[in-house]
């Protein structure tokens, strides 16, 4: 008989959904499993379902939620195994201030899994300390939805950065090194795919909506992808997705020199790290004057991406653990 997995998460709009769990379901059922999706929803009515919907299941994962005392040993009762999965630091504010709530339900949750599966070391070693059974599942993308082969503009220089209003807030610190970076290049540009624009008066912007349908057409048509992300204990948990993203879509990248996004870019190689405003500014004239380079860079990224960061390769690992 088929295994049953019960993945349980916020949501099947929440990019972590797709990226840590949703994405893998054809894996899971070529491998023999039962597969299915339940939405978490903090109701007493919600809870019964969730919990009857586990005792049913083979496997039980977690989809970066955690929950208080009583629910959370609920769960443990009624799931035969349980995995969590995240990729952010789910256990602090997303400025990097302590969270007592947070800490409270993460401390409570993981001590009660079978197994944990942390997106970076930073989560794995948080993770360690209430759990032993940690293993570093990094997140994944599909990498051929991205190897399309776009026109790029000539007569300009697009900068692509993907997102959400949820992380506006880093984008607008790099915009400075942008508009400084027009002073020397007039034809540079910025395309946002996101859920929101900017305004500047020195660099045109280029506001894309967001949509699963059109992001990887519309980044592959960029030249360079910039992933700015100040160093906190916080963006210390994330995953590093804009730069797998596009890395798949054959762009070289321009990064900060943060969490794993330090060790995703392979400064020279696959994109370049920058620490402050004037290496912002000498990453972007670099690349901008060498199209060859970006060239180069960008199918060293994808390669890199393809080895390391894809589906298959990531679902082994999973179904190694199982």
């Amino acid at each position: 008989m088929e295994k049953k997995i019960l993945i349980l998460s916020k949501g099947l709009n929440a990019s972590s959904t797709r990226y840590r769990a949703t994405d893998f379901i054809l894996f899971f059922e070529a491998a023999g499993y039962q597969v299915e999706h339940l939405s978490i929803r903090r109701s007493l009515i919600g809870y019964f379902h969730l919990l009857h919907s586990a005792k049913r299941a083979d496997i039980v994962i977690i989809v970066r939620r955690t929950f208080e005392h009583v629910f959370a040993y609920l769960l443990r009762h009624f799931a035969q195994h349980l995995i969590f999965t995240f990729d952010d630091a789910i256990f602090c504010h997303s400025n990097g201030e302590t969270s007592p709530g947070r800490e409270r339900r993460f401390a409570t949750t993981l001590p009660l899994c079978d197994q944990i599966w942390a997106g970076n070391r930073y989560l794995a070693d948080k993770a360690l300390q209430f759990n032993k059974n940690v293993t570093i599942i990094p997140t994944a993308l599909d990498t051929d939805k991205y190897n399309i082969q776009a026109d790029k503009p000539t007569s300009t220089i697009d900068l692509v950065w993907i997102g959400s209003h949820s992380t506006k807030k880093h984008l607008i610190t790099v915009l400075p090194a942008l508009e400084a970076a027009t002073e020397a290049l007039p034809s540079l540009r910025l395309k946002i795919i996101a859920d929101f624009s900017l305004d500047s008066d020195k660099l045109e912007i280029l506001p894309i909506q967001w949509s699963s349908e059109a992001e990887a057409q519309e980044l592959a048509s960029a030249h360079i992808g910039i992933a700015p992300l100040p160093d906190n204990a916080f963006t210390r948990g994330k995953c590093g997705l804009k730069v797998l993203q596009y890395m798949a879509a054959g762009l070289p990248v321009i990064s900060s020199r943060a969490g794993v996004n330090s060790t995703m870019v392979q400064h020279g190689t696959t994109g370049l790290l920058a620490a402050n405003h004037e290496e912002w500014v000498d990453a972007i004239m670099q690349l901008a004057k060498q199209r060859d380079l970006m060239q180069t860079m960008g199918r060293h990224g994808r390669d890199h991406c393809i080895r390391h960061f894809s589906l298959k390769p990531t679902f082994e690992e999973m179904l190694r653990t199982l």
